[in-house]
């Protein structure tokens, strides 16, 4: 992996593949399957791993090999594989390192999928969990099994912007010997970076604010190069790679990164505080008000406080419809990290296949909205919330 040298914006748009003989000033696209060797003696050397180079783009392509290079260099980790999707990211960042008998302690606020890796798939291969609140931390060391093998922790966590220290989590975790993963997809590597603090691993959906636009979908892990040894063979054998197109556009979705974050996070704080004013809000959370009962240790791990904004209205979960129902440019949709703003209601969609109780463990009220603040005119986007808000109370 190269080293970094100069600034993430800068490492962002100026780190690309080797230039072809056409000297092109964009990266092309490498729309192929497979690559030709020069002679069989090449062919027995990269199969054997002893030189780099391509040799089935399932495998590695002059594409994703940009990608994850630039990704390494704004995370600050040695090595990764980026992958189809943002969930095939989460379940190869687990699947790669645990065997039947091994045991997880996850945050309780996860994704709803990955949820379901924890306590519906993993459970066929006798892989168990046990959750902790990352508003409990003294609860998490008595909950570490002599067969725990990794800890998995999202933060802050969807949907509810909870978060939990970086560094007293890393420590916890070389005392234990143990892998720690954390999903950075709210944050992205321009926010924080959890390696920093001790993170063994760094996984993405990539689907969200890294391509900003909600064109493709895409997942990484990235993380230290003894680790990512074995998420690239269980990658290689699996097949969960992503396409040279996607890996494309991702690659130059990341020169526009930091920009977009330094907007996203201006409007969802401007946001947020007005929201924390209305008298028709019963709660608003997001990483970087002082009402946050994470506030310092967000402004001690993270850039900026996040696009995400989470907020209930007074009257509970027909008033939250209510609101999703009278908003007129914010587009209802399940996705985040867009231009376009989103509203979700999770608790009948992303997290929808949780129980009440454990919705409510998470802070997931039955209220709940989930803003994803784009990149609209900040005015737009408090009208159409002081709109929905109004017309919500008829």
């Amino acid at each position: 992996m190269p080293s970094k040298k100069t600034n993430f914006e800068t490492d962002a748009i100026r780190h690309q593949s080797e230039r072809s003989d056409f000297r092109e000033h964009s990266v092309p696209l490498y729309l192929t399957s497979s690559f030709v060797f020069n002679d069989a003696e090449q062919a027995r050397a990269l199969f054997a791993d002893e030189i780099p180079g391509n040799i089935y783009t399932r495998f590695s392509n002059p594409n994703t090999t940009e990608l994850i290079e630039k990704l390494c260099l704004l995370e600050g980790t040695e090595d990764g594989f980026v992958t189809a999707s943002g969930m095939s990211a989460m379940f190869i960042s687990m699947a790669s390192f645990l065997k039947s008998g091994d045991h997880v302690l996850a945050s309780r606020s996860i994704f709803g999928s990955t949820h379901q890796i924890l306590n519906t798939i993993f459970p066929r291969w006798g892989i168990t969990h046990t959750y902790a609140d990352l508003n409990d931390t003294e609860s998490w060391e008595s909950k570490i099994q002599p067969n725990t093998k990794m800890i998995f922790v999202e933060t802050p966590s969807n949907p509810a912007l909870d978060l939990i220290d970086l560094e007293w989590l890393g420590k916890l975790a070389d005392k234990h010997r143990l892998i720690l993963n954390v999903d950075n997809c709210f944050a992205t590597p321009y926010l924080q970076n959890p390696a920093k603090w001790g993170a063994h691993l760094v996984t993405h959906s990539a689907t969200k604010f890294i391509d900003g636009q909600g064109r493709v979908m895409g997942g990484a892990v990235l993380g230290k190069k003894e680790l990512i040894k074995e998420v690239r063979f269980f990658a290689r054998h699996s097949g969960p790679s992503m396409s040279p197109f996607n890996a494309w556009i991702l690659s130059k979705s990341l020169e526009t990164l930091a920009v977009r974050m330094e907007q996203h996070c201006a409007s969802a704080l401007k946001i947020a505080q007005w929201l924390e004013k209305n008298n028709e809000v019963e709660y608003v959370k997001y990483p970087f008000l002082e009402s946050h009962p994470k506030f310092q240790l967000a402004k001690k791990q993270m850039r900026l406080g996040g696009g995400m904004v989470t907020f209930e209205i007074k009257g509970g979960v027909d008033r939250g419809r209510k609101f999703l129902n009278a908003l007129k440019m914010i587009s209802h949709s399940a996705n985040l990290g867009d231009t376009r703003s989103i509203a979700t209601h999770p608790a009948s969609t992303t997290h929808s296949k949780l129980t009440d109780a454990e919705r409510a463990a998470v802070g997931i009220t039955p209220g709940l909205i989930r803003v994803s603040v784009g990149l609209e005119n900040i005015e737009d986007i408090l009208n159409d919330i002081q709109q929905a808000i109004i017309s919500s109370k008829n």
